[in-house]
């Protein structure tokens, strides 16, 4: 086990020896569902080592599995970028640094508050109540496919819109809207410039505003997590109108971008590895393992950020106060001291225990259902479609570059 001591009361951030041998963060992967090469030499070094980010300031990554989770446990690190000194790893989103969203960039006692309000609505049960609606989904955006012929392009015809629709009811916001949402969470996430970050965040909050207004001006009747929150939680004092449409911000743009992203990707990486594919569909009941190794493996939010409140012991290292600290998930999830030839998919290793959805308070809350979402998706995908196929060579097929939410941006596939 990592011990994690005391704090010492020297609080100057320290620098490593060698700057110039630090390696660069974020970079782009040279496979879609493997770490970029570049991180080989963090898979050589300790379970902490020092990485440059864009702005030439450095920080610490940790790259070992026990090591991230003791820390990502550990409440002297602090997920709040309005503080200085946190870890930014892109200009774009270093601009948005003033905005503390909900859930993802407070501490407790706050993020405590927050996620009780939304537990109930994402838990076990909750998700597998939602599983008639999303096979339901699933097969339609299928039939749809079907009715069209082949080829399709899988991100567009099915990948991005089954957690868009999932997610829309699941909130109460019209999936009628949902052209314009994913193209705010686009920029929101992926914006050439700042400016496009900034501008997209102000057009989701100016629509989400208006829409919890709406409900708020309505009788509290009706379906959805917000009008339940609206007519509860608003309504009774519990939270205010900047929170909320904070929290709804990012329940619409996680809900739907990461569970996209692990679609097409987890698609593409059953097409490019046959015999696991195969062994898949001889045996339907591996699918819970399945999702879990191919979130281990594929690793889409590559990059959790945090700060130093104090200094701390972990590893045989000193992290002082003020220093930023970056998971790098898709490292700690091939920490081979943990997973037998991590880079090969195996649906029969224990994986529960990956940090592909974080760990500690901060864990994903929507966990429960996007397991649920990618098994039916892909399982459905498979079954309905034996012949499923990319339809470009593999390496001419774009994803998504290393400072966002890995995945595909297009799928050609055919059957």
């Amino acid at each position: 086990m990592t011990e994690l001591t005391e704090p010492t009361e020297r609080t100057e951030p320290t620098e490593p020896t060698d700057p110039a041998a630090s390696v660069a963060y974020p970079q782009d992967r040279t496979c879609p569902y493997h770490p970029p090469s570049g991180y080989d030499p963090l898979r050589d070094q300790d379970a902490l080592a020092r990485i440059t980010l864009y702005d030439g300031r450095t920080a610490w990554v940790v790259t070992g599995h026990a090591t991230a989770r003791a820390l990502l446990s550990d409440p002297r690190l602090s997920t709040d970028r309005t503080r200085p000194g946190f870890p930014m790893l892109t200009r774009r989103f270093a601009a948005a640094r003033a905005i503390r969203p909900a859930l993802l960039g407070v501490d407790d006692p706050e993020h405590r508050t927050q996620r009780r309000m939304m537990i109930p609505s994402f838990t076990v049960k909750r998700a597998a109540e939602l599983r008639p609606d999303i096979q339901r989904i699933v097969d339609d955006r299928i039939d749809a496919m079907l009715a069209q012929g082949p080829p399709a392009e899988l991100v567009g015809a099915f990948a991005l819109p089954v957690p868009s629709m999932v997610i829309c009811s699941l909130l109460g916001v019209p999936y009628a809207d949902h052209e314009f949402f994913e193209e705010q969470s686009r920029r929101l996430l992926r914006g050439p410039e700042a400016a496009d970050t900034l501008a997209a965040r102000k057009r989701l909050e100016e629509y989400l505003g208006g829409l919890i207004d709406r409900m708020a001006a309505e009788p509290g009747g009706g379906d959805g997590i917000l009008r339940e929150l609206v007519h509860r939680r608003l309504g009774e004092g519990e939270t205010d109108r900047e929170e909320l449409v904070s929290l709804a911000v990012i329940l619409l743009v996680a809900g739907h971008e990461t569970t996209a992203n692990m679609i097409s990707l987890g698609t593409f990486t059953l097409l490019r590895n046959p015999e696991r594919l195969a062994e898949l569909r001889a045996d339907p009941e591996l699918l819970p393992s399945a999702v879990d190794e191919l979130m281990r493996m594929l690793s889409i939010a590559d990059g959790l950020l945090r700060i130093a409140l104090e200094d701390i012991e972990v590893a045989g290292t000193r992290i002082r106060k003020g220093e930023g600290v970056v998971f790098a998930t898709s490292v700690i999830n091939r920490d081979d001291s943990v997973y037998a030839e991590p880079d090969t998919l195996d649906w029969h290793r224990p994986t529960r225990h990956h940090i592909a959805f974080g760990f500690g308070i901060h864990q994903c809350l929507g966990q429960n259902l996007a397991r649920a979402e990618m098994e039916i998706a892909l399982g459905t995908l498979l079954r309905r479609l034996p012949g499923l196929r990319l339809a470009a060579p593999p390496e001419e097929i774009p994803f998504k570059p290393g400072d966002t939410i890995q995945g595909m941006l297009r799928l050609p596939v055919t059957w």
